[in-house]
């Protein structure tokens, strides 16, 4: 007997007939797929992460190096002059594992550190450290180039990370694969960050890293806060409403005592904030 996957009206080709079928004809344009996307959503021939996938496969096709990147200003970096005891210090205080690394200033990247490269200089070779020697060259990309080409040279290349210049040729900031990737898939979260099924992370007395899905009443009964949730439900839209539109990467606000940064965002939602608690002024600080 043969199996309904060796059918020709079976798999991808059956599954877009059924697409088309829903709307008359074949999408003209992309407003008009993403209508039958959804359509098709409603209709349950797929799930809300399915949809979820598709039309960031789309977005990737339209959207620029420049609307993802990390800025400049906010990237860490290290300097090619210096010594191992202050790379260390950086590397281990942000925890990731690759770093642009500049000379005369953040305009002038000059290489990649790869935080792994750093092991053969522990204990008694620590004074044969030379950013030289384990310096690697870095990728380049234009900050209007195309996520979808983007992402298929750095697949290529098997490269992680290129630094985003702009039309001078300085560093205007850096993209990573997971920074494309996540624009499909929606959030990656590094093993070394969340325990299973937390949404907040402690950092300090003070600091946390939380994602933006986390429900109001989940931050209220964490914090002890009294944050308003009559209209929105979670933490990324409070923070969305009180910028007035689509937050950006890098963007604070303070509600109450407490200050968001949008750490992770695309052009449809929030993924991940920084949280600052301020110390609660006292009732009459205000006279």
């Amino acid at each position: 007997m043969t199996s309904d996957r060796s059918s020709p009206g079976s798999g991808p080709k059956r599954w877009l007939d059924r697409l088309i079928g829903l709307l008359g004809h074949e999408p003209r344009d992309l407003e008009q797929l993403r209508s039958l996307l959804r359509d098709a959503k409603k209709r349950s021939l797929f799930d809300a992460d399915a949809l979820g996938m598709m039309e960031g496969v789309l977005e990737v096709a339209e959207l620029r190096v420049r609307d993802i990147m990390i800025p400049r200003a906010q990237t860490v970096v290290v300097g090619r002059d210096d010594l191992l005891e202050d790379v260390l210090r950086v590397v281990i205080a942000s925890g990731h594992s690759r770093f642009p690394v500049i000379g005369e200033d953040r305009g002038e990247v000059v290489g990649l550190l790869l935080a792994k490269d750093l092991l053969q200089y522990c204990g008694e070779r620590a004074a044969a450290f030379d950013m030289r020697e384990v310096l690697r060259s870095a990728v380049y990309v234009p900050e209007s180039k195309r996520l979808n080409v983007l992402l298929r040279e750095l697949r290529a290349s098997r490269t992680h990370m290129a630094i985003v210049v702009d039309e001078y040729g300085d560093a205007a900031g850096l993209v990573t694969i997971e920074d494309v990737l996540e624009q499909i898939v929606g959030e990656i979260e590094d093993e070394h960050d969340f325990d299973e099924g937390a949404f907040i992370l402690r950092r300090s007395e003070t600091d946390y890293t939380l994602k933006a899905h986390t429900t109001i009443e989940e931050f209220n009964e964490h914090f002890g806060s009294t944050l308003d949730d009559r209209d929105f439900d979670t933490v990324g839209g409070l923070v969305t409403a009180a910028l007035g539109r689509m937050p950006k990467r890098g963007e604070t606000v303070q509600i109450a005592n407490f200050r968001f940064e949008v750490v992770r965002a695309d052009s449809r939602r929030v993924q991940l904030l920084k949280l600052k608690v301020l110390p609660v002024a006292p009732p009459d600080a205000a006279r």
